[in-house]
C-alpha cells in the first residue's frame, strides 16, 4: 500500500474524512481550570458588602441607605464587574496564558482588572484618557497593570482595540459585555443582595433604587433582576453632564453622542453604551456636575465616609426622590450606590482649587441639601 493513502482502519485518516479535528491542549485547559478556580476563589474570600443609612427625619418615614462597594478587595463597584467579565473571557477562551488584557476604562474598571489579570497571571493594558485620577493610576500599576493615555475619551475604544490587534491580546470591552457577562438573575450579584440585606427592615421592598451608569451593565443587573421576581421597585438611572445617555433614553435615540468627556469619573459616555439596556429602566435624571460634588461632601458630612463623584451623582437623585415622597406623605425605603472612596479623588472633588479650575460652584447645591434636610422641602 502508498505510504502516503491512509486506510479507513487509520485513526488519524478517519478524522481527517470525517473533518473531525480535536485541538485539545493539555497544558491550556490545566491552565484554564487553575485560573478560572483563582478568580472564583475570590468571590469565595470576599464578604458582602455593607447597607450603610443616611440619616434623615425620623419623621419623614423613609430610609434611605448607600449599598458599600467601596468595602471590595480593590475598592470598588467594579470589582464584580470585573471578576464577571474574567470567568466570562477566559470561559468563552478569550483569555490566553501570556496574552495581554486591554481595557477601555476611567479608572475604576482598570483597578479592579488588573488585579484579576495579576492573580491569575497575565498582562494587563488599560487604555485611559490622560485626565484620569492620579490615584487610579497609581493603583492601576501597584496591582501590575500598565497604562496607555489617549487625550480625547472617545478614542478609547478604537485604540483599545487597535492595541489588542497590535499584541495578540484579548480587549475585553465592558462597555459591550458588561451586561451580558453578570448573572441577573440572582447568584449573589449585587441586586440580589441588596434584597437579601433588607429583609429586616421596616420597608424591605424599596421604592427606589438609584443606580449610576458608566457600562449600563449595573444598571442593567439591577432593573433585570427587579422584573424577574416580579418587585414594584422602580430604578432610576442618574447622568452627569457631558454624557449622552439622558439624551438618549429621553428620544429614545441610539446613536445620540456627548463632543465632551464626563468630569464625573466612572459614569457618563459619550455614546450610546452596548450594555446600557433604556428600556429596562424606569427613569433618568441629569445631574450637574456641581450637585454631584455637592452631594459627595454632604455624604462625608451625615456619614463620615469620603466617596467619589459617580455617588454622589446618585445620591444627589436619590435625595430628590425621598424629597418627592416627602411631599406626597409617601413612606418606604430607598436605595443608592456608594461605588468607591473618596481617597482616589482627594485632588479633584474634594479639592477647591479643581473646582474653580472647572468652573464649579457647588455652593448652591450644598445649600440646597442642607435645607432639605432641615425642612424637607427640595428645591424646585
Amino acid at each position: 500500500m502508498d505510504g502516503a493513502t491512509r486506510g479507513p482502519a487509520d485513526p488519524a485518516g478517519a478524522a481527517a474524512d470525517t473533518g473531525d479535528v480535536d485541538r485539545t491542549d493539555t497544558a491550556y485547559r490545566s491552565w484554564l481550570k487553575e485560573a478560572v478556580r483563582k478568580v472564583q476563589a475570590d468571590a469565595n474570600r470576599s464578604a458582602d458588602t455593607h447597607l450603610l443609612r443616611f440619616p434623615l427625619p425620623e419623621e419623614w418615614n423613609i430610609d434611605l441607605y448607600l449599598k458599600d462597594e467601596s468595602t471590595h478587595p480593590t475598592g470598588s463597584l467594579k470589582h464584580r464587574l470585573a471578576r464577571s467579565l474574567f470567568l466570562y473571557g477566559l470561559c468563552n477562551g478569550w483569555i490566553r496564558p501570556g496574552e495581554p488584557v486591554i481595557e477601555a476604562s476611567s479608572g475604576s474598571t482598570a483597578v479592579s482588572e488588573a488585579y484579576f489579570a495579576k492573580l491569575i497571571g497575565v498582562p494587563f493594558v488599560a487604555v485611559m484618557p490622560r485626565t484620569t485620577s492620579a490615584e487610579k493610576i497609581r493603583l492601576i500599576e501597584f496591582h501590575g497593570g500598565q497604562c496607555h493615555f489617549v487625550d480625547d475619551p472617545r478614542r478609547v475604544y478604537e485604540e483599545s482595540a487597535a492595541l489588542a490587534e497590535r499584541t495578540g491580546g484579548h480587549y475585553m470591552d465592558q462597555f459591550t459585555y458588561a451586561e451580558r457577562a453578570t448573572d441577573w438573575r440572582g447568584n449573589n450579584n449585587i441586586a440580589e443582595s441588596i434584597y437579601q440585606q433588607l429583609r429586616l427592615e421596616r420597608y424591605p421592598e424599596p421604592a427606589w433604587i438609584v443606580a449610576t451608569a458608566g457600562t449600563g451593565g449595573t444598571s442593567a443587573t439591577i432593573a433585570r433582576y427587579v422584573h424577574y421576581m416580579q418587585y414594584d421597585t422602580r430604578i432610576c438611572v442618574p447622568d452627569p453632564e457631558n454624557s449622552c445617555f439622558f439624551d438618549g433614553w429621553t428620544r429614545n435615540d441610539p446613536e445620540a453622542a456627548s463632543a465632551h468627556g464626563s468630569r464625573i469619573e466612572g459614569i457618563g459616555r459619550p455614546r450610546m453604551e452596548p450594555s446600557f439596556l433604556p428600556r429596562a429602566v424606569d427613569r433618568m435624571m441629569k445631574v450637574p456636575d456641581a450637585a454631584s460634588v455637592a452631594a459627595v461632601r454632604a455624604l462625608d458630612t451625615a456619614v463620615g465616609r469620603k466617596a467619589g463623584g459617580s455617588t454622589g451623582t446618585g445620591l444627589w437623585s436619590a435625595l430628590k426622590i425621598v424629597g418627592e415622597m416627602v411631599a406626597a406623605g409617601r413612606r418606604g425605603s430607598v436605595v443608592t450606590l456608594l461605588c468607591d472612596p473618596g481617597d482616589r479623588y482627594l485632588d479633584k472633588y474634594y479639592s477647591d482649587d479643581w473646582l474653580a479650575a472647572q468652573g464649579l460652584d457647588i455652593a448652591p447645591y450644598s445649600a440646597a441639601i442642607d435645607r432639605f434636610l432641615t425642612t424637607g422641602a427640595w428645591p424646585r
